[in-house]
């Protein structure tokens, strides 16, 4: 039958999708095929969309009147449940994305780079109909082979169980998405695909990911790397992040990979794990903004200028004698960034540092920590020992995590933020709903 319009599918990741009235309801993450028996083509049965607060749904193709112009227009009203995937389905840019298979012509091995889907002449109905490839084995190394694209039935391998399937081109599909919502696809995908997406990511992509991920997925995806990697990723996080998920793990494990880490990053880490959790100490970063009494202004600004630093650190500097790492010489005060906004370049920190804002002690409780923030409206406060010295900071991110439930990251990613409950809508008969 003729196809009536044609679109790749790597082209829909992160389109906006719109209701008739023009309102946008979300973005596509994701498509849904179910593959069929022989050489069929398999049919397009929907897409996984990520509406409000990182809430994955599923919208039906009968339910989408338009693929165009950079976005998808939808009918009617989405069914806001969670989506699950059916042990039937497959998940297109997740799981076909990367697979080796091989040509029917001459049994050459090919890799998915993309497919194509096509919505049949006179009906609703999609289907995947062309699947772009490159000859070879493929991979980040070996991208100059001949690309060709043929028919689905041109190929064959799709139905096989694929063994140490590559992540290019599917990490080239979201390579500008932020952490949380790298996060999200993650969560999303199989075990399997999962850990092969976080092998193929880069040190410090990864360790910014893990952190954004629940407990579980984090100790999953650690435990599928080797330890030489592990500790390579557990020194690009945050260290107490890192130590966070170090202190979930069992401890012959956790004193290899801390053996494994640079010097330097396990004794930050070593140091923060000797706290209480629900600590000052406990819950605090080692890596805050540091400066000696004749830092200027200018200075201080350069730092805080670093695109690595959280917007919560970057909101003070702290001022210190000499040595400037933690743990510092003596303890002199904070200078915020409105501060550092207000007075000429050449102008001494020291000059302009608020000494009457008290430190935290390490051992000071959650409690007191989130009523500190709170009383004197600050986003980061200072850790300080009895000896006088910095220790760390306290950022307010870090006091969300712990005042929220223990599974809000699971439950964003499956419900939306904070576990707000979103109204299921009733399906329709014979659309596809779930």
């Amino acid at each position: 039958m003729a196809a009536s319009a044609r679109v790749f599918v790597s082209h829909l990741s992160g389109v906006a999708v719109f209701d008739p009235n023009g309102d946008r309801v979300g973005r596509v993450r994701d498509v849904v095929a179910m593959l069929r028996v022989g050489n069929r083509p398999p049919r397009v049965l929907g897409l996984v969309v990520e509406v409000a607060s990182r809430r994955i749904v599923f919208l039906p193709m009968t339910r989408v009147t338009g693929v165009e112009s950079g976005q998808v227009i939808s009918t009617g009203v989405i069914n806001m449940r969670r989506f699950e995937q059916r042990p039937t389905e497959t998940l297109v840019l997740g799981e076909l994305l990367d697979r080796r298979v091989r040509l029917v012509a001459d049994g050459g091995e090919v890799t998915v780079l993309d497919v194509s889907i096509t919505q049949l002449q006179a009906r609703r109905e999609w289907e995947i109909d062309k699947v772009f490839v490159r000859r070879g084995k493929g991979g980040a190394l070996r991208r100059k082979g001949e690309t060709l694209t043929v028919e689905w039935s041109a190929v064959t391998g799709f139905s096989l169980e694929e063994h140490g399937q590559g992540a290019a081109n599917l990490l080239a599909t979201f390579e500008q998405l932020r952490p949380a919502d790298l996060a999200s696809v993650l969560h999303h995908l199989s075990p399997k695909r999962r850990a092969e997406v976080a092998a193929a990511l880069d040190d410090d992509r990864l360790a910014d990911v893990l952190e954004e991920l629940p407990e579980d997925d984090q100790i999953e995806i650690l435990g599928k790397l080797k330890e030489e990697r592990a500790a390579d990723v557990l020194e690009a996080m945050d260290p107490d992040d890192a130590a966070d998920l170090l202190s979930e793990l069992p401890e012959a494990h956790t004193e290899r990979l801390l053996a494994l880490m640079e010097p330097g990053d396990a004794a930050d880490v070593r140091r923060l794990m000797a706290y209480e959790e629900r600590t000052a100490g406990g819950l605090m970063t080692t890596e805050p903004i540091v400066l000696r009494p004749d830092a200027t202004v200018a200075d201080a600004l350069a730092r805080v200028r670093n695109p690595d630093l959280s917007p919560a650190l970057a909101a003070q500097v702290y001022v210190c004698r000499p040595p400037d790492e933690t743990p510092t010489g003596k303890y002199l005060g904070t200078v915020h960034f409105q501060r550092l906004l207000r007075d000429p370049p050449f102008t001494l920190v020291a000059s302009i540092t608020d000494t009457e804002l008290r430190p935290l002690h390490p051992d000071t409780p959650l409690r007191a920590v989130t009523s500190f923030l709170a009383t004197y409206n600050m986003v980061a406060a200072p850790v300080v020992d009895s000896g006088g010295s910095l220790l760390g900071a306290v950022t307010v991110d870090d006091v969300l995590d712990h005042l929220l439930p223990d599974d809000w990251r699971e439950t964003e990613l499956h419900q939306g933020a904070f576990g707000m409950d979103v109204p299921e809508e009733p399906g329709e008969a014979g659309d596809g709903e779930r």
